[in-house]
């Protein structure tokens, strides 16, 4: 009989050697790709527990994510964008920045990849170019500090970058943002994820807070935003408070998961200010979070981030958790009956 799967999920073989930056399921399958300090990307079949490719680079990888099933992309701290043809095993070099590049994300509404970078600048290439710099840069855009995270919806892009600033653009026309904002949290932002529906964006900061936010600038959309406490918990009648490093969306049902350098992961119901579920406790800070492409595996990443500097840490790992459906549905509301 085949042994229980401990509450965290299955944990993966050969997981990365150093610290998880991110990692990602596919929009075709359950294959999951991974970018490390160890200079690695990795591919996985995650259902069936198996390392399929693996792609080293010159400085470490802290993005990455898929074209299609076939090919996917990096970013990495030695300033370049790659694009990985798993079939092959190959590489090329895209292009490059002037500094490491934080991010990357591949928009089919557009055909692009976009990469953000600490250079301050933004850039968009077409991956179908020949390779070499000149024909596959699409576009630079200034901005006005390092870019720290990127999310795509559609048409739309949000920038959040280094000074707690935010811009909104639409990929079409790219001269200028939609909007500039400013994050509503106090702290250094960590991560932002656009909501599936496209009407706005979740963005969490370092001091264990998320801001649930709007594109609209009605009034009736902009009185719907609001922020919330999370990861943190009081011991001797203080509040520790730990970064909140991933944000995923649950692709089905809109709610989404956050980890934090607590080592939880939390669901969420936006619409309903209510948390859903925490589950059990991961040995090390949650580095990284994905959902499946039909929400039934959630890919958690137990890394540490160094949030309180160098000391002797559990080893990363990469942990796969069948996700219940309580879990993440979710609940109706319960309305009092009227008096009779």
């Amino acid at each position: 009989m085949a042994s229980a799967v401990p509450a965290t999920g299955r944990e993966l073989s050969n997981p990365p050697l150093d610290g998880i930056t991110n990692l990602r399921f596919s929009n075709h399958s359950d294959h999951l790709l991974v970018s490390s300090w160890d200079k690695s990307v990795r591919l996985y079949d995650a259902s069936a527990n198996v390392l399929r490719g693996e792609f080293m680079h010159a400085g470490p990888v802290l993005d990455c994510c898929f074209h299609d099933d076939s090919s996917g992309f990096s970013v990495a701290a030695d300033n370049t964008v790659r694009r990985l043809v798993f079939s092959s095993n190959k590489e090329d070099i895209l292009g490059r920045h002037d500094a490491p590049v934080r991010c990357v994300e591949y928009s089919y509404a557009a055909g692009q990849l976009i990469t953000g970078s600490w250079d301050k600048t933004l850039k968009c290439w077409d991956p179908r170019g020949a390779s070499g710099q000149e024909r596959t840069l699409v576009g630079t855009y200034p901005q006005a500090e390092r870019v720290y995270s990127l999310s795509l919806v559609g048409h739309r892009l949000v920038v959040a970058t280094a000074g707690r600033h935010v811009n909104i653009y639409d990929l079409r026309n790219m001269s200028q943002p939609e909007q500039r904002r400013e994050s509503s949290l106090k702290y250094q932002t960590r991560c932002v994820h656009c909501y599936p529906n496209g009407t706005g964006y979740a963005l969490s900061s370092v001091e264990g807070r998320v801001a649930m936010e709007f594109f609209d600038l009605s009034e009736a959309s902009q009185a719907k935003k609001y922020a919330f406490k999370c990861h943190r918990k009081s011991e001797a009648g203080r509040d520790i408070v730990y970064p909140v490093n991933a944000i995923a969306f649950h692709p089905i049902y809109g709610t989404f998961a956050t980890g934090g350098c607590d080592g939880y992961v939390n669901v969420w119901d936006g619409n309903n200010k209510k948390r859903l579920y925490q589950y059990s406790k991961y040995p090390t800070s949650v580095a990284a979070l994905s959902f499946s492409r039909d929400g039934r595996l959630l890919a958690v990443a137990s890394s540490y981030t160094f949030e309180d500097g160098p000391k002797s840490q559990e080893q990363d790992a990469i942990f796969v958790r069948s996700v219940n459906e309580i879990e993440v549905k979710p609940k109706p509301k319960v309305y009092p009956n009227p008096p009779a």
